[in-house]
């Protein structure tokens, strides 16, 4: 079986005449097989696709195209089995949702650091690192000493930040994402709040486990990605982590020993959440996926990319 290329890619830049961009994106996407999500907006372009290196080549050139994004770096990966099962170009407000005016990475945004000087950074003893990422994403994998902000929503990081800062008003700030975007419009906040020195982690975690040796590695666990690969590690290695396909939350190898772990029905994070009905509905649904899969087709009802976690929006991804 054929390797499938995943590619994750960002680009803040100005964009016009979105429909345009949209349906010529479209269009190159199923000439080439391609699947997955892309995302444009005025602000620019976001998302994670999969395909054929020849196809995802062949993508990749018609977004270089794109007004300003001629020099757009991309992060590659590879699943044994198609990642996503169609390919979406949608039109966004904002290509991740921060949903505060005015932030704009174009214009102001903290210092790139390089994967191979991450290390020196965090451990200094007058950086805060802080991972950007949602509850869920941190819940499996960080880096060492980092702080979980806890937020459900990257429209809550705003808010957090204001508050968390008031305790360490003087401290240089590491910030770290999947893959970087989330970084840029947080660094480029909290400078417009007044902090100076602000640095985030160049390629993001996924750069980081591509290149740095595990035996010199500050990571720890695994990194969720927003694909049926659902978490990679280092050397971007498929990780142990499925997902729940009620309430959508990463699982551990621990998670399915849980008494609480029903296939496609509940698990140790949501057993309690949902009513009668709704577990009726998730175990019929589970149960055509399982048919469907048995007579070799695709079955919507677990698309991947449709039932990840509110993420505020990378792609239902945080793809670049």
């Amino acid at each position: 079986m054929p390797r499938f290329t995943v590619a994750a890619l960002y680009k803040f830049t100005p964009l016009d005449g979105l429909d345009t961009l949209q349906a010529r994106l479209k269009q190159v996407g199923e000439a080439n097989e391609i699947t997955g999500t892309l995302l444009l907006a005025a602000e620019g372009i976001n998302g994670t696709i999969a395909g054929t290196a020849d196809g995802i080549a062949a993508m990749l050139g018609a977004i270089r195209t794109l007004p300003g994004c001629g020099d757009l770096e991309h992060k590659e990966s590879w699943a044994e089995a198609q990642p996503f099962l169609r390919l979406k170009v949608r039109l966004k407000r904002e290509i991740v949702t921060m949903g505060i005016p005015g932030v704009d990475p174009n214009q102001l945004v903290g210092s790139y650091i390089d994967p191979s000087e991450w290390n020196e950074l965090i451990t200094a003893p007058d950086v805060v690192t802080i991972d950007t990422r949602n509850d869920y994403e941190v819940r499996i994998g960080q880096f060492e000493g980092a702080v979980n902000p806890q937020t459900v929503s990257f429209r809550e990081f705003p808010e957090w930040f204001r508050n968390f800062r008031q305790g360490r008003p003087n401290a240089r700030v590491a910030m770290y994402c999947t893959g970087g975007i989330r970084c840029e419009k947080a660094t480029s906040f909290v400078k417009a709040e007044g902090i100076d020195e602000v640095f985030h982690l160049k390629g993001g975690i996924l750069k980081y486990l591509e290149t740095v040796p595990a035996e010199e590695s500050l990571w720890r666990g695994e990194c969720f990605v927003f694909d049926r690969r659902v978490a990679v590690g280092h050397g971007l290695e498929p990780g142990t982590h499925t997902l729940c396909h009620a309430c959508r939350e990463p699982l551990g190898p621990e998670d399915l020993r849980s008494d609480h772990f029903v296939p496609g029905v509940s698990c140790p994070h949501c057993h309690d959440r949902f009513s009668a009905e709704d577990r009726a509905r998730f175990a019929e649904r589970h149960k055509q996926a399982l048919l469907a899969a048995r007579r070799g087709e695709k079955h919507l009802g677990r698309v991947y990319e449709d039932e990840a976690p509110e993420t505020g929006s990378e792609t239902g991804s945080e793809a670049g």
